[in-house]
């Protein structure tokens, strides 16, 4: 009981102050296509542009309205000199329209209303999105095309900077390819994810020993811990990341990200003072559930309009959770096997 009233007290300390789980350098573009004009908007991150364009002209680390603003013209350039639409070979030349601020779970967002016209129509659109390309190498672009009231989904990445649009080339095998393709991604680079199964995964490959850390001294007994440990977490996400997506429940992102940072820090704290040993299991399953509605922030980002979620999203789902587990599993049992095997020849 005292462990636990200490662990209680830690999470108080640590949750006074405000806490967020990762949030990735990504922007939302949204186009749409009636015939040949193209209409849309860009939603790109105000800590992306400040460190692109230095917006915070007094340096106190708060971007106003009145800096942006006087700004705009050169946030404009900026970023339509990196996006360039074409269809039948040809540009379609794009314009900013007005220049609005919207607030997304990790900040402030600078949005351009986007209008343009292609010279001829034609099947595809080729799409070229560069934008922090020299600046950032994990940054995404995440379109959202609409095209006869038909949305489909892209990624934009440093190694996949063009991508084709239109006519067939969004069918539903491309659409479950990039749902698989940012699963793992997200899991990859999801530390607070990472950091949360880490913590939680150290003692079945290290046991407490005469005072040291000391490797697990059998694989079979490591494995099957971790496999128990990820295939639960895997489970629980994928059960509120499904009733996110299918709108049945809906969490303030907010109390998400707080509650997965947290997830965090007990889970570390539960090494050091231990309150849960041989179930974790169970805990990886209940912080899992939250872990889930911050997947659903994640799969939401890329652009699924609500209208369409309970048609699509039972592949769109299934392709992400698979993703997760398979590349959860890669990055946590090539560890534990390497950890056990090191001890078993220590041991011989």
């Amino acid at each position: 009981m005292k462990r636990l009233v200490a662990l209680l007290l830690l999470l108080a300390a640590c949750t006074a102050t405000p806490v967020q789980a990762h949030k990735s350098s990504d922007a939302y573009l949204t186009l749409i296509r009636d015939g040949t004009a193209l209409s849309g908007q860009w939603d790109i991150a105000l800590r992306d542009l400040d460190n692109a364009l230095d917006l915070d002209a007094d340096g106190n680390g708060e971007i106003t309205w009145g800096e942006l603003r006087a700004r705009r013209a050169d946030v404009a350039a900026y970023a339509l000199a990196r996006l360039v639409v074409s269809a039948a070979g040809e540009t379609c030349p794009l314009t900013t329209t007005a220049q609005l601020v919207d607030r997304h779970t990790d900040g402030a967002y600078a949005v351009l209303m986007l209008a343009g016209k292609c010279a001829r129509g034609g099947a595809t659109l080729a799409v070229d999105y560069r934008l922090f390309a020299d600046l950032d190498p994990q940054h995404r672009g995440l379109l959202n095309y609409v095209e006869n009231g038909t949305s489909r989904s892209v990624v934009f990445a440093p190694e996949a900077p063009r991508q084709i649009v239109g006519g067939d080339t969004g069918g539903p095998l491309a659409q479950i390819l990039t749902y698989v393709h940012e699963g793992v991604w997200h899991i990859w680079l999801g530390f607070d994810h990472v950091l949360f199964l880490v913590s939680l995964l150290l003692p079945a490959v290290l046991v407490r020993r005469d005072g040291a850390w000391q490797p697990a001294s059998a694989f079979r007994a490591s494995f099957v811990d971790v496999a128990k440990i990820v295939t639960a977490f895997t489970l629980a996400h994928s059960i509120t990341l499904s009733l996110a997506a299918l709108d049945v429940v809906a969490l303030p992102s907010r109390w998400v990200e707080s509650a997965i940072a947290a997830s965090v820090v007990l889970a570390a704290l539960n090494n050091l003072v231990p309150v849960v040993a041989g179930g974790r299991w169970v805990a990886a399953f209940a912080f899992g559930l939250i872990h889930g509605f911050g997947f659903a922030g994640a799969l939401a980002d890329l652009g699924l309009p609500p209208g369409r979620w309970r048609c699509r999203s039972p592949a769109s789902t299934s392709a992400w959770n698979w993703a997760s587990w398979r590349s959860s599993q890669a990055f946590f049992h090539l560890p534990s096997r390497s950890a056990a095997g090191r001890s078993t020849a220590a041991s011989c």
